[in-house]
């Protein structure tokens, strides 16, 4: 069986919905079975290539609008070569990922028209922020539009979450389930302990007492970390850092007024990160986007992290309450001081929330488990 999944960004650009892919196409290979991944151009990569775990990778041309978050496919010569390649694999059932993206419009009509199975996965549990009341506007009615034409072109959707398949109703599309997003815990232990592990107290020459604080993703406004960045200053807490891992647009800005104890880390490799979180006594994500099922959620929790956020898609379902992770209503400095006090001086309550949270993860949320619920969905689902 031959499975395409549409995913307008993907690896090397890392994010939830980029590693979501990764991680279902390369276990689709390893059930025998062929993935191709379709995703946008990045400058010097390839048009095709299939990479070390199997997985063959088609990049069509895009204009990158929005500093590349939001790729729109280019028209002409270029894009209809690399079109053929994807439909010269015959896929026997695609994965189109997110609702919104001009590719997520094209695989699904074209899926349609060649007769071919498919199914929108949705990551998402509110309007794509554009940054102004006006564009936010903007996008909210291209947001429907989108989701009225894919209703034309399939019946078949899924979130990445119970929030996520809530949040589309209000596009008046009733989800079939969750597709839930996971992780692997014994791939991010191994990777969070393995011999050549960066040891990050040492590496920041910071006391090996030292408590961390860590964030993990895209340096973007609506992920809260400037929020964070504030409410770790006002909280004033002693023997304690904040560690920040990602890059991103706003970046450059952080870094130009970087306060004592904070320490913007920039883009961070994978095993790094999990690195970072296997040695932090909180992970904390403020983020203020409504997220699907943020995929630092599950890592933190396989690396036996603590959790603090703000609640978004999933988080409800990872945290049922209190006694597993602290969750805040909005992102809201004044609060997240209060929360960020709250949560460093209890010890106890740190490991005990890590311990439960880490046991819940492991019987609702890993890949294999999604895996075999894809499988069984690509040899069931009507065209």
């Amino acid at each position: 069986m031959t499975i395409c999944f549409f995913s307008a960004q993907y690896l090397p650009t890392v994010g939830g919905v980029e590693r979501y892919t990764y991680n279902l196409a390369k276990r689709v290979v390893a059930a025998g079975h062929k993935a191709v991944v379709v995703t946008s151009a990045l400058p010097g990569l390839p048009t095709q290539e299939t990479d070390a775990d199997g997985i063959h990778i088609i990049r069509l041309p895009v204009y990158p609008l929005m500093n590349g978050r939001f790729p729109v496919l280019k028209p002409g010569r270029a894009f209809a070569q690399a079109a053929k390649l994807v439909w010269e694999q015959k896929p026997d059932f695609c994965l189109i990922n997110t609702r919104f993206y001009i590719s997520s419009l094209y695989a699904a009509f074209q899926c349609k028209k060649r007769k071919i199975p498919a199914i929108v996965v949705d990551h998402s549990t509110g309007h794509l922020p554009m940054g102004n009341a006006l564009l936010n506007a903007a996008g909210a009615c291209y947001e429907h539009l989108a989701a009225a034409f894919l209703r034309r072109c399939t019946k078949h959707f899924f979130g990445v979450s119970q929030a996520v398949c809530k949040w589309l109703e209000h596009f008046s599309i009733q989800s079939e389930g969750q597709l839930y997003n996971a992780v692997d815990p014994a791939e991010v232990q191994a990777l969070a302990h393995r011999p050549d592990a960066i040891d990050w107290r040492a590496h920041l020459n910071l006391d090996q007492n030292t408590r961390i604080i860590a964030f993990v993703g895209r340096i973007i406004p609506e992920k809260g970390v400037a929020e964070l960045i504030q409410a770790f200053s006002a909280a004033q807490l002693t023997d304690c850092a904040l560690l920040i891992a990602g890059d991103g647009p706003l970046l450059a800005q952080l870094q130009a007024n970087c306060p004592p104890d904070v320490y913007l880390l920039g883009s961070t490799p994978y095993p790094q990160a999990m690195q970072l979180l296997a040695q932090a006594d909180l992970y904390c994500l403020p983020t203020y986007y409504a997220e699907g099922f943020p995929t630092t959620f599950l890592e933190a929790a396989a690396c036996g992290c603590a959790i603090l956020t703000t609640r978004t898609g999933g988080s409800d379902e990872l945290l049922p309450d209190e006694s597993y992770g602290m969750q805040l209503p909005i992102t809201e400095v004044s609060a997240l001081t209060t929360a960020l006090q709250q949560c460093m001086q209890s010890t106890e309550w740190r490991n005990k929330a890590a311990e439960k949270t880490q046991q819940r993860l492991q019987s609702l949320f890993t890949w294999d488990a999604v895996t075999q619920q894809l499988l069984a969905l690509a040899k069931s689902i009507d065209r």
